[in-house]
């Protein structure tokens, strides 16, 4: 139990590093040097990206399928389980949303499990139906919402993992059930407000 806590207390350490780093380059002074905001939004995905998939392999990979310690699930607080890694991606999520208004993220997905991943904008459709053609490339664009003019990416989301794909494939709510290793499974929507 003391391995897991720690590894979940490096993660969170990890992201909060990532975005402190971030934040504070975002609001240097002008003096300082500035950031084209795809800049940023590739920064953040590096930081994101990274700490998703040592989650996935690292934690859930290895206590979950090879060990067999502990399952990884849904309802992972009644199970007394670990958290899908879609759901730690969406609490970092809300978390950064409870502290800054710099940027946001999120974990979308044109065959999303659960429907409030599927994506809300055009913009968000259109980056997810490109990162899906497109193998290894991101999409970026801009968008107004709200009366807020935002920079808007979209980075793939790759099945790392055997997990990933066998959850997706045999969940009872799936709509795509042949999703294989190294497919894109979804995209990381990164929105940052433009002045």
């Amino acid at each position: 139990m003391l391995n897991f806590k720690t590894s979940l207390k490096k993660t969170a350490l990890s992201i909060a590093t990532g975005s402190l780093m971030l934040g504070m380059a975002m609001s240097a002074p002008a003096t300082a040097k500035t950031f084209e905001p795809q800049q940023v939004t590739d920064m953040l995905h590096l930081v994101l990206e990274s700490d998703r998939t040592i989650y996935t392999k690292k934690v859930v990979k290895r206590l979950a399928n090879k060990h067999k310690v502990i399952k990884a699930t849904e309802s992972f607080e009644d199970d007394k389980s670990l958290p899908l890694p879609a759901q730690m991606f969406r609490f970092g999520a809300e978390a950064v949303a409870d502290k800054t208004d710099k940027f946001s993220y999120s974990l979308l997905s044109l065959w999303p499990i659960n429907k409030q991943n599927k994506p809300t904008t055009e913009l968000e459709k259109k980056g997810l139906e490109y990162i899906n053609a497109n193998k290894g490339k991101n999409f970026y664009g801009e968008e107004t919402l709200g009366g807020k003019k935002y920079f808007t990416a979209v980075y793939a989301d790759v099945a790392v993992a055997t997990p990933c794909v066998g959850c997706h494939n045999n969940h009872k709510d799936t709509p795509k059930k042949d999703f294989k290793m190294g497919d894109v499974m979804g995209g990381v929507v990164i929105r940052i407000p433009l002045k």
